[in-house]
């Protein structure tokens, strides 16, 4: 009875895909049902030559704004309602390495939520996840179809 336990944390990747808002909106309705907590990953893709250090962390702070736009577009209302803080991340580098990495430094982490894409190939992050390396993490992977409704996204979270 003495011990708390740890929110749900719900580690939603997001770029700009209407696959990956889905995503993130099937997370926050659960969050907010499951009295958990979202946390967003934001994946930067390494510049090819960046000269300076200052250059380099320019782009990750706008890559960091750009997400959070995201996030308060897809589900700002959620937020509003639920009353929790989003904390939004920014790596660069191989996506699938640095979600296995993060992940397996973090035991609050109860499920990584991705969004798949609505035909043809879901996306690299869920070929991996649910591939090859389905079996590596240590929480489940949810893969939310990019394709559900709002009314449906509602019903099934």
């Amino acid at each position: 009875m003495g011990a708390s336990i740890a929110k749900r944390t719900y580690l939603v990747v997001v770029d700009d895909s209407d696959e990956s808002r889905v995503a993130l909106r099937f997370a926050a309705r659960r969050a907010v049902k499951t009295k958990g907590r979202i946390e967003i990953i934001g994946l930067v893709e390494p510049q090819d030559f960046v000269q300076w250090g200052g250059v380099q962390s320019a782009i990750e702070e706008e890559q960091r704004l750009r997400i959070a736009g995201v996030v308060s577009a897809a589900v700002g209302e959620i937020l509003d309602v639920a009353g929790f803080d989003v904390n939004i991340i920014t790596q660069q580098g191989d996506a699938a390495k640095n979600l296995r990495d993060y992940i397996g430094a973090r035991e609050d982490v109860s499920a990584l939520v991705l969004g798949a894409a609505p035909s043809g190939n879901p996306g690299p992050l869920v070929a991996s996840f649910c591939g090859n390396d389905s079996g590596t993490l240590p929480c489940p992977v949810m893969v939310i179809p990019g394709s559900l409704s709002d009314e449906r996204l509602e019903q099934l979270s």
